[in-house]
């Protein structure tokens, strides 16, 4: 057999054994986006408006993607606690849940609050309605002011946190919630040009916006915002490697674009794709890992990697 034919062979064996060991289908992810209470119009019209922009944004994507959207006065705590068991019934381990919150929230220095119609929700509170659900990849985005709080109530392996403040000493009305919605519409989200949007870029694009905000208007950044997906320690504002912070919001994807979209919506690729991303995962935690490598190993390992990616991507392409 001529060296031509062993490589379409071994392209064809690749090509079986992706289909063999990818999943089926994308595991489902569960969306719920709450608008708290306002208090004043121009913050109610903005809260819900931002709510339904973002729901908006999701139907329009790919995937199995479940929508539940709260704003205005039907955005109670007994509804939120509703909707939120209804997920923890729907969603498999293997499926994805994410939580947006958008509006006020307050910390009076032992408990952080998120403010609704009727009573407010304490983090303590969101926790044990999360810890219900049995999605094993979670993130909860909250743009609320004092959000930094939230983080030791809801922080947990598998659960990424974004939150629009770094405590709950900051206050203030944010605009962080604007630049994270704009992520899902805007292709500059998509740092690594790779038509995918995770959680990690979705949160640099929002914060830059943020600072780049404060810095236009010329007034004092009332808010920083930050991450923490570990499931221990406090939120950092720059996650990488060195600090161990953002590898389950690098591989969160959050929105597909263009040639990836048509992709994961077509039944000959999803499998291809699925691989890809897994791919695409295991080496940011080769990353990760790095420094505990010798470093032949870990080129090793990398260059395995990429050539597997590599090939992925060629039969993704055709």
């Amino acid at each position: 057999m001529g060296f031509a034919a062993q490589v379409g062979c071994g392209m064809k064996r690749v090509v079986l054994w992706l289909a063999l060991a990818a999943p089926c289908c994308y595991p489902a992810v569960h969306y719920v986006t709450v608008a708290g209470l306002g208090g004043e119009p121009e913050y109610e019209q903005r809260f819900s408006g931002q709510a339904s922009e973002l729901e908006k944004l999701l139907k329009g994507s790919s995937g199995d993607i479940q929508v539940h959207t709260l704003t205005g006065k039907g955005a109670t705590r007994a509804a939120l606690t509703e909707t939120l068991q209804s997920v923890a019934k729907q969603a498999q381990a293997t499926d994805s849940f994410v939580l947006v919150l958008i509006g006020h929230g307050t910390f009076n220095g032992d408990n952080y609050k998120f403010n609704l119609p009727g009573p407010d929700i304490s983090g303590v509170e969101l926790a044990a309605l999360c810890d219900r659900i049995p999605a094993s990849r979670q993130l909860i985005v909250n743009t609320s002011s004092a959000s930094g709080a939230m983080i030791p109530a809801l922080q947990k392996p598998g659960r990424a946190l974004i939150s629009a403040t770094k405590s709950g000493t900051e206050k203030n009305a944010t605009v962080f919630a604007r630049y994270f919605v704009e992520a899902f519409r805007d292709p500059a989200a998509d740092a690594d040009k790779n038509e995918t949007v995770t959680a990690l870029e979705a949160f640099r694009f929002a914060d830059r916006a943020t600072v780049s905000f404060y810095e236009t208007q010329k007034r004092l950044a009332t808010e920083h915002a930050v991450v923490e997906d570990t499931g221990q320690g406090e939120g950092v504002r720059a996650p990488s490697t060195e600090n161990g912070q953002g590898l389950l919001l690098g591989s969160f994807a959050l929105l597909r674009l263009g040639a990836v979209q048509k992709a994961a919506a077509d039944p000959a690729k999803k499998q291809l794709l699925a691989r890809r991303e897994e791919l695409e995962q295991k080496i940011d935690k080769l990353k990760y890992e790095k420094a505990a490598l010798p470093v032949e190993e870990y080129r090793k390992q990398l260059s395995a990697l990429l050539l597997d990616l590599a090939r992925v991507q060629e039969e993704l392409e055709k």
